[in-house]
């Protein structure tokens, strides 16, 4: 979003939505009294519950937010709308999954309602990271920034690889110059 730029008051409901900065800040303001600043290595947590109203601009009038916007169907409908917000060190999940949702927020994760864990790896050139898959679920691997090479595909940043029914390792091999922001969403089937 463009430095002064971002999206008016809006309404959502029975949607988990989870916000991740990659660069910038992220304000947000919500109709439960929410109002504050997501910066980068911060992820945020909306459920939009039996209904929210909220707004989100860039926090700056100079520089630029990068950010995705992750929606998920919740596991209920109609639930009041709740809201979280934490930061989580980059420096962390270097060659290593580190979660950052969960349906129980274990190791400190943020905890959504959906049975679905989000977790995210950081990989320079010639480092490796690997993931059992389960048959009974689906996964959704996103490249958030950077390059890699998963499932026998090149991989730049906003391409994704999903799988169904799919059993084995996953593995995810950095490339490239800067390190590679990975996020792999374990999901229902």
């Amino acid at each position: 979003v463009a430095p002064g730029g971002g999206f008016a008051p809006h309404a959502h409901a029975n949607m988990e939505i989870l916000s991740i900065v990659l660069s910038g800040g992220l304000a947000h303001r919500d109709s439960i009294g929410t109002d504050g600043t997501i910066r980068a290595g911060e992820v945020q947590w909306m459920s939009a519950g039996h209904g929210i109203e909220h707004s989100e601009y860039n926090a700056s009038d100079g520089e630029p937010v990068h950010f995705l916007q992750v929606w998920i169907q919740p596991d209920r409908v109609n639930a009041p709308p709740a809201y979280a917000q934490r930061a989580f060190d980059p420096g962390a999940r270097r060659g290593r999954w580190q979660l950052l949702a969960s349906p129980d927020g274990g190791d400190g994760s943020l905890a959504i309602r959906q049975q679905a864990w989000l977790r995210a790896v950081r990989l320079g050139a010639g480092e490796t990271a690997a993931w059992p898959l389960d048959p009974a679920r689906r996964y959704w691997l996103h490249m958030a920034t950077g390059e890699a090479e998963a499932a026998g595909r090149g991989l730049v940043a906003g391409d994704a690889v999903g799988f169904v029914d799919e059993s084995g390792a996953l593995a995810v091999n950095g490339r490239g110059g800067d390190p590679a922001e990975i996020l792999l969403f374990d999901l229902p089937n």
